[in-house]
């Protein structure tokens, strides 16, 4: 049996074995303080798919008003295939819709060809006049 609902504080040790088996941690993003940075800001966006009592899939979505986004997408490896991934997708952008937001962004690393093509697969488009810049506020070193 599958659920979906919002995360919360139990699930924090489910959710970063889940992004490692995913590879969405890098060194200079430390989970932890991605979990204690969203509380208060669009909690309601940040989901679990649980199958069985156990977390197989998250994503974080978030709205400044403007343009919605969307973070964290992860299915486990194990269960990949499912439509676990477009429903978790569907989930954050009905979401975002009741909202009010008109349109939702996501980042894709240039060698994540598995997850490029899935995202093409539910028509996200990649935007071919836009650059992506950043700039570290903080080390979470």
């Amino acid at each position: 049996m599958t659920n979906i609902r919002q995360f919360n504080e139990k699930d924090r040790d489910q959710v970063i074995a889940l992004w490692k088996s995913c590879n969405l941690i890098r060194s200079w993003n430390d989970p932890n303080k991605d979990f204690d940075r969203k509380k208060g800001f669009g909690e309601e966006l940040f989901i679990v798919l649980e199958h069985q009592d156990i977390i197989v899939g998250t994503v974080m979505g978030g709205y400044d008003g403007h343009r919605g986004v969307m973070n964290y997408l992860a299915v486990s490896p194990d269960f990949r295939g499912k439509g676990f991934g477009k429903m978790l997708v569907e989930v954050i952008e009905n979401k975002l819709k009741k909202l009010g937001c008109p349109k939702i962004n996501l980042l894709v690393r240039s060698d994540n060809i598995e997850v490029s093509d899935f995202y093409e697969s539910i028509n996200y488009k990649k935007q071919e006049d836009v650059s992506v810049f950043g700039k570290r506020l903080i080390l979470d070193e």
